[in-house]
């Protein structure tokens, strides 16, 4: 019961975060920019002015599917942020572009994160596999004792965790870099400057419920298995 009451909770906090999110987009979405700038050329001219020639700004489908790739050094907008000339695609383009700066800078947040990456893709296959296989039977089968799974459990969804919380960071510091470069280059006014930190604090906020569940889980997991102990 415990866990359930961990997912109804937190995907009750997740889907109200996420809506305020798209509804605050929405509303900034109809103000239009003084600087006239799309969200394409709003992140060109930021790469340019931090003197990085060697990222592409892609236009991507869906919505809210922005995001920076450092495997192939591009800028990925969805197409309301892409073409979008307001204070919600200003505020998305910059942040994305922010992390192009911090990989360009070896921000040590954003290399932890990478380095993270390959470890948590197989803590999540082997978390997978354990929870599925318990769920048949398949661990009692294997042989496995008790304080085994425990520790596989506990460990991958530590590593888990772990990035989720190392994500934080990496995320506001994007939006810090955003915000004050936006502000400093001139490119909005201050009625668009609190538009644009609005969305990215409701933007970072789905970050931040993605890591409280993440802890509340792992705590769940370490007390069920190693609560007990003396």
């Amino acid at each position: 019961m415990g866990i359930i009451l961990i997912v109804v909770v937190f995907g009750i906090l997740g889907y109200v975060v996420s809506n305020r999110l798209k509804s605050k987009f929405r509303k900034y979405s109809q103000t239009s920019l003084r600087a006239n700038l799309s969200g394409k050329e709003i992140a060109e001219l930021m790469l340019a002015d931090h003197n990085i020639h060697h990222v592409r700004v892609n236009c991507v489908e869906g919505q809210l599917s922005d995001h920076y790739n450092p495997m192939d050094k591009t800028v990925n907008l969805s197409p309301d942020v892409y073409y979008g000339r307001n204070a919600a695609a200003t505020a998305v383009a910059a942040h994305e572009c922010g992390h192009a700066v911090q990989h360009a800078q070896s921000y040590a947040w954003l290399q932890l994160r990478s380095t993270l990456v390959p470890i948590q893709n197989v803590s999540g296959k082997i978390l997978n596999f354990v929870l599925i296989a318990s769920l048949f039977g398949g661990i009692a089968l294997l042989g496995l004792p008790y304080e085994a799974v425990g520790v596989v459990i506990v460990g991958a969804y530590s590593v888990l965790t772990l990035f989720s919380v190392v994500t934080l960071p990496v995320e506001f510091d994007a939006s810090r870099r955003a915000l004050a470069w936006v502000q400093e280059r001139n490119i909005v006014t201050p009625q668009e400057y609190g538009m644009s930190k609005d969305a990215l604090k409701w933007a970072a906020m789905t970050y931040v419920v993605a890591a409280l569940a993440s802890l509340a889980t792992l705590a769940y997991y370490f007390f069920i298995f190693f609560g007990n102990r003396d």
